[in-house]
């Protein structure tokens, strides 16, 4: 989302004032008459650059007001850009000002077109800065977990759990709806484990036939059945040293139940046909959308294998229950797609990301990432838009206690602010219709983070 150019005129002269704020209409102009409203105003409307008039009341004659007030401003914001007006006799003060700080300055009487060209170069410069920085701290923060891509603080808990949990070497079961990204974060367990180095093997359970699934898990000897011409290790025995990933294990029949049981309990693997115990180092993490507990009550999964396999129980929250994410991956898919399915497509329109977070996404990632690809295709402009989404917008229950109502309706008009604003402060209060101060108060309450 393009951030919105605001900048702040400190001028005491209220024709030039308004000469200025015409001169400028293509920014969002806020304007201050001296230096106390100035740092009101840094602190309300954080502007990118200012235009400072040295010779600021009570000292309109001299520099000391305006030289305080510049000082003041870089300590607020020190990566604003200001720009100091200085008289020609003033020169020594304006000399003065660059050497505390100011980025620029200009000569009165003022040439409208020529401050014009520094003040958009003044803002060029800024976003150049602004886009090293937030590189600079990606390069630093390095890869988020598994590729995932969330700022939701439910997702984040789940991605703190399993980067705990990454060093030990336990058994780890993932719960969650289909679509809500198991398998990408057993991957991201994976690379944050000491067996990164070694491979990560998936099986998807449900969609291997029965009949093959013993095959594939644990290999086969040559002639041990019809069509078997050659001896072919089974994806334990290739995952050795690494992870396996059994994906949808709810849906292992009670049969190879019983042989998985085994293998967990010593180690060791007998491939179909054989009879040598061929032992294997690997670590296993298993994932299902069933309700486990209830398959163990009605006997339909072995209990002894439950334990074996859920050390250590991660449950993943579906895409509704992710404030905010859905507008963030939304974004994420457009730029991911663009270039492949509709180049011209340069973003979302705010309805796009209205409907997005209105929609409850019963297909959690998966579904919304295939909106987004037909929507991408769709689109006729530069926008995908709420058309090229056709999602209608659905309304969640809230809590009956009042004070649980009000705490999640804050956290969800919080959060879904934050995505829209794509993560800017100024932006997410002005969504809000609060103040900056209140909105830092709400955030340190909730837990929440920009």
């Amino acid at each position: 989302m393009t951030e919105t150019k605001t900048l702040l005129v400190v001028e005491d002269d209220p024709g030039l004032q308004r000469q200025l704020r015409w001169a400028y209409d293509g920014y969002d102009v806020v304007v201050a008459s001296d230096r106390v409203s100035a740092i009101d105003a840094v602190r309300a409307s954080e502007p990118q650059v200012v235009t400072l008039d040295l010779g600021l009341p009570p000292d309109p004659d001299g520099a000391s007001e305006g030289l305080r007030a510049l000082a003041e401003i870089l300590a607020l914001k020190p990566d604003t850009k200001v720009i100091v007006a200085s008289g020609n006799s003033a020169r020594e003060a304006a000399l003065a000002a660059i050497a505390g700080g100011a980025w620029d300055f200009y000569s009165k009487p003022i040439d409208i077109d020529a401050l014009g060209l520094i003040v958009a170069r003044a803002f060029h410069v800024h976003a150049l800065e602004a886009e090293n920085r937030r590189l600079a701290a990606r390069a630093d923060a390095g890869p988020a977990l598994g590729g995932l891509v969330t700022a939701s603080p439910e997702m984040q808990r789940v991605t703190r759990t399993i980067e705990r949990v990454a060093p030990a070497d336990v058994s780890v079961m993932l719960l969650g709806a289909s679509g809500t990204g198991k398998e990408l974060l057993a991957r991201g367990l994976h690379d944050a484990g000491p067996r990164r180095a070694r491979p990560f093997v998936a099986i998807n359970c449900a969609a291997i036939p029965e009949t093959l699934l013993e095959s594939e898990l644990f290999g086969y000897e040559k002639g041990a059945f019809t069509g078997a011409g050659k001896t072919t290790a089974g994806k334990i025995e290739a995952a050795d040293g690494g992870t396996l990933f059994l994906d949808e294990i709810g849906d292992v029949p009670l049969a190879l139940q019983v042989k998985l049981l085994r293998f967990l309990q010593e180690r060791v693997i007998e491939r179909i046909g054989g009879r040598r115990a061929i032992p294997v180092d690997v670590r296993i993490v298993s994932a299902t959308h069933q309700d486990v507990d209830a398959m163990v009550a009605d006997t339909r999964f072995r209990e002894d294998l439950y334990y074996r396999l859920a050390e250590i129980v991660v449950r993943i929250p579906t895409l509704a229950e992710r404030s905010g994410d859905a507008a963030l991956l939304a974004r994420h898919f457009v730029q991911q797609h663009r270039q492949t399915l509709n180049p011209a497509v340069q973003g979302l329109s705010p309805d796009a990301v209205a409907a997005i977070d209105g929609w409850g996404w019963p297909g959690n990632v998966r579904e919304l990432e295939n909106r987004v690809k037909r929507a991408i295709i769709m689109a006729d402009g530069k926008y995908v838009t709420a058309a090229d989404l056709d999602l209608p917008g659905t309304a969640q229950a809230l809590p009956i206690n009042l004070r649980a109502a009000r705490e999640r309706a804050d956290r969800c008009a919080i959060t879904r602010a934050l995505a829209q604003a794509d993560g800017n402060i100024s932006g997410t209060a002005r969504l809000l219709g609060i103040s900056r101060p209140t909105l830092y108060d709400l955030l340190k309450s909730y837990d929440l983070h920009a």
